[in-house]
């Protein structure tokens, strides 16, 4: 396409400017009238929830309502202490809305840094604005790897193709000339130029309907699906028991209508599993936080569960293994060229380019341009194509069309020249060919009958970090697929000097089929010489065979597959376009952060698997209770205050140092399956073990205060079973572990042994028969629950604490 140099001017009889004039972009003035109209693009994109949303989602829950009015009933029925649980609510309340409003300051902070700012011509400069910046008639410019952020009228192109797949679903870039509608959504992949936006802010209906589309969501979270599964059943659960323990208990009242109130009470909220959500939401709070401290941007929480199930990450080597600079370290002339002129062409081609590419920027540094060359035509660098070209007039009356790029995409097969650049590329370096062609440029076969005339070699940057980080994939067990569109041997030895091993796969050798490709896939470590559409299809290919797919990538040849794939990682640095698919950016650009990412993902739900497990015992061993309770017709043996300090030494507290703990498991499927199973029996037990005590101590008490008597062997049972729900579930045993687990159980000591804390607590063992057969039976159900939860771990291929519960 001809360069021009659109001019200036202003035509005194028309007020409307001339398209020359245009190309200045608007005054400050012009700007001033758009923002004083409200023709502003006022829709900014928020990373998270506002407070008032936070502390809604945390306050107004189903349970809460629930507690919240049992809370009240006690209160007027009963002491204080029976109202402690209500406190805890309260607390637990106020944590959730704290630790969520901390991810989100941290969030919308990191959004801010990794934000990316257009740049508009406004008098005739460039600036860079945010995007809620930008007004009516601005003139936008755009290059390889921008995003389309409202919707406007191409003004100037240069070559410019954009992809608007994530709009249309149709693949083929769209070549776009002045006058052509561009669309807010999609990203420009090869060349350059300017669009003047006509929609802006919530005019720009396509803009709302593009955010949508170029923001990838994890439609299935198993985690939070799970946990809202499990608390439907609990709720399904708790409605009949709860009638039938109220009916009950008001029959039976020997001990006057409050108390009855308050046992029955003591029955129902234990079923309530209600630090389950707060937990959940406190990890993956958490969870933002730490990951925000290592400059990684979370766009969606869900990211953080879907990381904790990744095995396999495909990654792209330029940006990603490699840094994105290079340098040029030799120039080999073919067939007797000159030297001295290949350098002039190569300066020629540099600047040609308005945005060159990491590999142009080489050369542009190697060779300055030559001032009397004009470039009269240029084609862009795109991936689809692997090649740049350019037609000059030398300055000396001379005319001559170059290309620049891959050899074996420019050369046939037999070319000698390829022999050479094979013996390159397998030193990693990269090679790209200088060839002069007879055609025009805008033909697809431009590259046909191309003479080769020099090969320009050049040196990638290893990051330092990269060897570390494939080595801690390989420990992981996380299978590592480089997929890059350079020569498949050069990025082999580019993997192979990382210490990454494995069969080297042309990617222009692949099979189409999704089958085929994906037992290539399995087979193969390196690929090269992929397509963008290829990256795609790959993607698809290792999901088919059930993989879940981390990419990583920071190039416009990316995108596609970042949306596709279950989780997008891109770099800071990368393209507007890959930020904006993504689900983690990765601000530093560091590629050795991914580790501590694939960490926090497993420690989340690999943690909130193993409490949850703490809280569904409690809920099933509630309900058990409730039931054998009704069928005996006999008070229900506890009080709040009971539960309250049960649940609060055996799973409340113990739960929130669990939840944050280092877990470097990968997370299996079937979060409800397997939390259930350990859950149901342990559960049983528990309630069994429990009733069992209390109808024990029923006969061997008498007279006043027996109920009292009754109702501490029966907490002093339960106790003991819960903490050896606890012991199993904190293993493996660490330092901090033990620790945790021993100071529970000191805890409750305490409350037996200091007066006014038994009596606070309502707690005085009787005797000295029936706690020891209270210890007896917890003994017996203990040996119980180690049989049942090893036949819970044979009976199932995946442990659901990754072998660490029992």
């Amino acid at each position: 396409m001809t360069h021009t140099d659109a001019g200036a001017e202003l035509d005194p009889v028309h007020p409307v400017p001339f398209p020359a004039t245009r190309a200045r972009g608007l005054t400050a003035a012009d700007v001033a009238e758009r923002v004083a109209r409200g023709e502003v693009n006022d829709v900014p994109v928020r990373s998270s929830r506002s407070l008032g949303e936070i502390v809604r989602a945390n306050v107004f829950t189903r349970f809460n309502a629930i507690i919240g009015v049992l809370w009240l009933i006690m209160l007027f029925v009963a002491p204080m202490q029976d109202s402690l649980f209500g406190y805890v609510i309260l607390a637990n309340t106020g944590i959730g809305v704290f630790q969520e409003w901390r991810a989100k300051k941290t969030l919308d902070s990191l959004a801010v840094i990794g934000e990316a700012k257009p740049t508009v011509r406004r008098d005739g400069a460039a600036v860079e604005v945010s995007t809620s910046e930008i007004v009516l008639g601005d003139l936008i410019e755009i290059g390889p790897g921008d995003k389309v952020v409202v919707d406007g009228e191409c003004v100037e192109a240069d070559g410019l193709e954009i992809d608007e797949s994530l709009l249309t679903g149709e693949a083929d870039p769209v070549v776009k000339r002045p006058g052509d509608a561009v669309m807010s959504g999609s990203f420009v992949v090869a060349g350059g130029g300017a669009f003047e936006a006509t929609k802006v802010g919530r005019e720009a209906y396509a803009a709302q309907l593009a955010e949508e589309a170029s923001r990838f969501t994890l439609v299935h979270s198993e985690l939070r699906t799970g946990i809202s599964t499990i608390l439907k059943y609990v709720t399904w659960m708790m409605i009949p028991t709860a009638i039938g323990l109220v009916i009950s208990q008001l029959v039976v009242k020997q001990h006057g209508f409050k108390d009855s109130v308050a046992r029955t009470v003591g029955g129902i909220v234990p079923m309530v599993p209600e630090g389950l959500v707060l937990l959940t939401s406190v990890a993956f709070a958490i969870g933002v936080i730490r990951l925000g401290r290592k400059q990684c941007l979370v766009q969606e929480l869900p990211a953080i569960e879907g990381l904790a199930r990744v095995d396999t990450v495909c990654l792209d080597k330029t940006g990603t293994l490699t840094e994105g600079g290079m340098d040029v370290t030799e120039l080999r002339m073919l067939g007797g060229a000159d030297e001295t002129y290949v350098r002039k062409v190569l300066g020629a081609l540099g600047e040609s380019d308005p945005r060159p590419n990491a590999s142009l920027q080489a050369i542009i540094a190697a060779y300055p341009d030559s001032e009397e060359w004009r470039c009269v035509e240029s084609l862009p660098f795109s991936s689809a194509r692997k090649y740049s070209g350019a037609s000059f007039s030398e300055g000396n009356g001379e005319s001559s069309t170059w290309l620049l790029g891959a050899p074996d995409v420019l050369l046939d097969a037999g070319d000698p020249a390829l022999a050479e650049t094979g013996r390159l590329n397998e030193q990693g370096l990269r090679v790209l060919l200088l060839a002069r062609v007879a055609g025009e440029l805008d033909d697809p076969g431009v590259a046909r009958g191309a003479r080769p005339t020099a090969l320009v070699v050049l040196e990638q940057r290893l990051r330092p970090d990269a060897a570390d980080t494939l080595s801690y994939f390989a420990e992981q067990d996380v299978h590592a697929k480089v997929i890059s569109g350079d020569n498949a041997v050069s990025v082999g030895a580019v993997a192979g000097k990382l210490g990454l091993t494995g069969q080297v796969v042309d990617a222009r050798q692949l099979p189409e089929g999704q089958e085929e490709m994906a037992k290539s896939l399995d087979a193969g470590t390196v690929f090269g010489r992929v397509t963008p559409q290829q990256k795609r299809d790959m993607v698809g290919a290792l999901q088919s065979r059930g993989h879940t797919v981390a990419m990583t990538g920071d190039g416009v040849n990316d995108v596609l597959a970042l949306k596709d794939a279950d989780i997008g990682v891109s770099m800071g640095s990368g393209s507007e376009a890959t930020r904006a698919v993504a689900q983690i950016v990765l601000l530093n650009n560091s590629f050795a952060t991914l580790p501590s990412v694939v960490a926090e993902g497993r420690r989340v739900i690999g943690n909130i698997t193993r409490v949850a497990t703490l809280f569904l015992v409690k809920t099933v061993y509630s309900v058990l209770l409730a039931v054998l309770v009704v069928c005996w017709r006999v008070e229900y043996p506890f009080l709040p205050r009971h539960l309250t300090l049960l649940s609060t030494l055996t799973i409340g507290v113990p739960a929130f140092f669990l939840a944050l703990a280092p877990n470097k498991e990968r997370a299996q499927p079937h979060f409800v399956r397997r939390v259930m199973r350990y859950s149901i029996p342990g559960g049983v037990i528990a309630a069994v073990a429990t009733f069992v005590t209390y109808l024990i101590a029923r006969h061997q008490y008498t007279g006043k205060g027996s109920l009292d008597a009754e109702t501490s062997a029966a907490t002093l049972t339960l106790f003991l079973i819960s903490m050896w729900v606890l012991a199993i579930i904190a293993r493996p045993y660490t330092w901090w572990r033990v620790t945790l687990v021993v100071s529970m159980g000191a805890a409750f000591v305490v409350v037996l042994i200091v007066p006014w804390l038994q009596h606070f607590f309502a707690l005085k063992l009787v005797g000295v028969t029936m706690p020891w057969i209270a210890v007896g039976i917890s003994a017996v159900a203990a040996v119980a629950l180690e049989l049942a939860w090893r036949l819970v771990d044979r009976g199932t291929a995946a442990l659901g604490f990754g072998g660490e519960a029992s």
